[in-house]
C-alpha cells in the first residue's frame, strides 16, 4: 500500500466517522465541530485528487465562515433543540426519500464511470493534468471564459440572497434610537444649536 493509498483511508474514514457524529451527536456545538472536521478531511481527499482549487474553497468559505457563523449562532442563541427534534418523526418519510433519490444519483454516477470509462474522453471541455497545467489556472479559464455569464448570474444571486437576509432580520423597535445619515449630515447650526435665555435665579 502506497503512501497516497494510506493517507485516502486515514482521510476517509476519518470523514465518515465525523459526518456520522454530526447527525449522532446530542449537542449541537459537538456537531458544528465535527462538521469542521468532515470538512478538513474532505479537503484533505480533495488534495489528493489534484483539485487544490476546491480543497481550498471548502477551507476559507465552509470552514472559516460557514460552519464558525453557525457554531457561534448556535452559542449564542437560547435555542430549544428538544423542541426542534420532537418534530423530525413527523418529516422522516420525506427525509428518507430524499436521501434515496441521492443514493441513486451517486450509484448512477459512479456506476457510469466504472461501466463506462469512455464517457470522461468525451467531455467537451476535459481538466488537464496537473503535469500540464494547475487546477486553479485551469478552471479560472473555463469560469471566467465559457461561462463567465453564469458565474455573474450566480454572485447576483447570492447578493440578493444576503441582501434579503439583512432586510428580514432587520427588526425596527419603536423605542430604539437609530442613526439617520441624511438628518445628521442637513443639520444646520441653527437646528443643532438651541439657545435658551434664563432669568436670573430662575432655572431650565
Amino acid at each position: 500500500m502506497g503512501l497516497q493509498a494510506l493517507f485516502f483511508y486515514l482521510f476517509a474514514f476519518v470523514a465518515v466517522a465525523s459526518a456520522f457524529m454530526v447527525i449522532a451527536s446530542r449537542n449541537p456545538v459537538y456537531s458544528v465541530l465535527f462538521l469542521i472536521l468532515t470538512f478538513f478531511n474532505s479537503a484533505g481527499l480533495f488534495l489528493l485528487t489534484g483539485a487544490e482549487f476546491l480543497a481550498m474553497i471548502l477551507l476559507v468559505v465552509y470552514v472559516g465562515a460557514v460552519a464558525v457563523l453557525f457554531l457561534f449562532v448556535v452559542m449564542m442563541l437560547d435555542i430549544d433543540f428538544a423542541e426542534l427534534r420532537s418534530g423530525a418523526l413527523e418529516y422522516a418519510p420525506v427525509g428518507a426519500l430524499i436521501g434515496l433519490i441521492l443514493a441513486a444519483e451517486l450509484v448512477i454516477v459512479v456506476g457510469g464511470s466504472t461501466f463506462s470509462p469512455e464517457i470522461a474522453s468525451n467531455i467537451s471541455m476535459p481538466i488537464p493534468p496537473v503535469a500540464q497545467r494547475e487546477n486553479t489556472a485551469a478552471l479560472g479559464d473555463v469560469l471566467y471564459t465559457h461561462y463567465v455569464y453564469f458565474f455573474q448570474i450566480a454572485g447576483l444571486v447570492l447578493l440578493v440572497a444576503m441582501i434579503g437576509a439583512i432586510v428580514l432580520t432587520l427588526r425596527h423597535k419603536p423605542h430604539i434610537k437609530r442613526q439617520n445619515i441624511s438628518q445628521q449630515v442637513a443639520r444646520t447650526p441653527e437646528t443643532a444649536v438651541e439657545v435658551v435665555k434664563v432669568k436670573p435665579g430662575q432655572g431650565i
